[in-house]
């Protein structure tokens, strides 16, 4: 026998059982019979020494703490129908013999069992005022749709050029959803104001085509929100400008030096355009206090990967038809649904020495204007004349200062 193994998982155990049994005790400070920190301590430290003497040991704590907790539970289950605390005491057990293989695992499962257990008020809250009825119906869809079938679906392309490939559209379809479903969280959380630009901004790390969709139908059906909608919109493609700096630098880092000043003119651009929207005075102004729209809606996500798929497949035509001209003409159209993937197609040609350093730029610019043409279509088809040209009027302004920029250390 190892005894700093041993003891190792002593000390673990009684660190779990002391963390677990003080959130108990704090929570039924007011209750006679119910097990606090000596208790789970003992049973923590318990679940480790049966451990140790071997399994039959183990299954026999087992079994004496699950015949206690039943009698707790007859003797409480009046005032008290909950099984929590039973639970948390099987659970105490287990995690004192897991000491054993891992006490380091064992320690953080226990901090995340303390931290479930204090956490009682939140989650029930959550569960029972946050979320309705409608939006557990969208987060099944969106489970079912991101566990069930995207593990079905294969990663072989099935077209004779090898771009379009099911599980790729698929993901795209869910991340739509969970676009749609992280604003409607967000601003459900943190209200209106703070909720829908952080969901913008980190949704475009994800898909700022789809955070325009969404944004967009979210500013359709409800009116109020316009302005905070589109704020939301244009963080979300100023991710995916960072975004596409980053996959930029990865393929051609001197390409990110040589355009920086254009992607910092781009950056600042819609910086600005969604600074404006959220000091609107319309932008927070009656505003619904309970969103009631949906958080997604699954046929909108269906559409768009459809339409991205036949711009992959134009695009690679090209590239197959007209050779590294082809390809240019086939990055700024791959832009229209992806443009990072369109940028790394320019990075790479710079990297290879296809095209110059200052036509790497200008095709940039030329991606942007593609996005900028795709994106503001869908702002208004998604969300409205309004929106749209909110949208549209922010990204326009990113392309013109990316091209003033690029221009400027042309001439210079």
């Amino acid at each position: 026998m190892d005894w700093n193994d041993t003891l190792a998982a002593l000390t673990a155990a009684l660190g779990i059982g002391l963390l677990i049994g003080a959130v108990r005790e704090r929570q039924h400070a007011d209750r006679i019979g119910k097990a606090g920190v000596r208790t789970h301590a003992l049973l923590a430290l318990a679940g480790a020494i049966a451990m140790g003497l071997g399994t039959a040991a183990l299954l026999v704590v087992l079994a004496a703490v699950a015949l206690l907790a039943l009698a707790s539970y007859r003797v409480s289950r009046q005032r008290d129908p909950g099984l929590t605390g039973e639970v948390a005491m099987l659970v105490t057990v287990l995690l004192g013999a897991l000491t054993h293989h891992s006490p380091a695992l064992a320690a953080a499962l226990g901090v995340v069992v303390a931290i479930l257990l204090w956490a009682k008020g939140p989650l029930r809250r959550l569960s029972r005022d946050l979320i309705s009825e409608r939006e557990m119906q969208d987060g099944l869809v969106l489970a079912a749709a991101a566990l069930v079938v995207l593990p079905l679906l294969p990663d072989e392309p099935v077209d004779p050029w090898g771009v379009v490939q099911p599980a790729m559209l698929w993901r795209i379809v869910v991340l739509i959803m969970a676009v749609g479903m992280l604003g409607h969280v967000a601003r459900r959380a943190v209200g209106v104001r703070r909720g829908l630009p952080v969901a913008g901004f980190f949704s475009g790390f994800a898909s700022s085509t789809a955070a325009v969709v969404s944004f967009g139908q979210l500013s359709r059906e409800q009116p109020a929100l316009q302005a905070a909608a589109t704020a939301a919109a244009l963080l979300a493609n100023l991710a995916s400008l960072l975004l596409l700096v980053a996959v930029i630098g990865t393929v051609s880092p001197a390409l990110v030096w040589a355009s920086a000043w254009p992607m910092a003119a781009a950056g600042a651009a819609l910086l600005t355009a969604a600074a404006t929207g959220l000091l609107r005075r319309d932008a927070t102004g009656n505003l619904p206090a309970d969103p009631k729209a949906r958080a997604f809606h699954l046929s909108h996500a269906l559409l768009i990967a459809l339409l991205i798929a036949l711009v992959m497949l134009l695009a690679e035509a090209l590239r197959h038809l007209f050779g590294e001209a082809g390809a240019m003409v086939g990055a700024a159209v791959a832009a229209l649904a992806e443009l990072q993937a369109a940028g790394a197609t320019i990075a790479r040609l710079a990297a290879t020495g296809g095209i110059t350093p200052a036509e790497a730029r200008w095709g940039l610019v030329a991606l942007l204007a593609s996005t900028t043409l795709a994106k503001t279509l869908l702002a208004f088809s998604s969300g409205g004349a309004g929106y749209g040209l909110r949208v549209g009027a922010g990204l326009v302004s990113m392309t013109a200062a990316a091209a003033l920029a690029t221009w400027f250390t042309a001439v210079r």
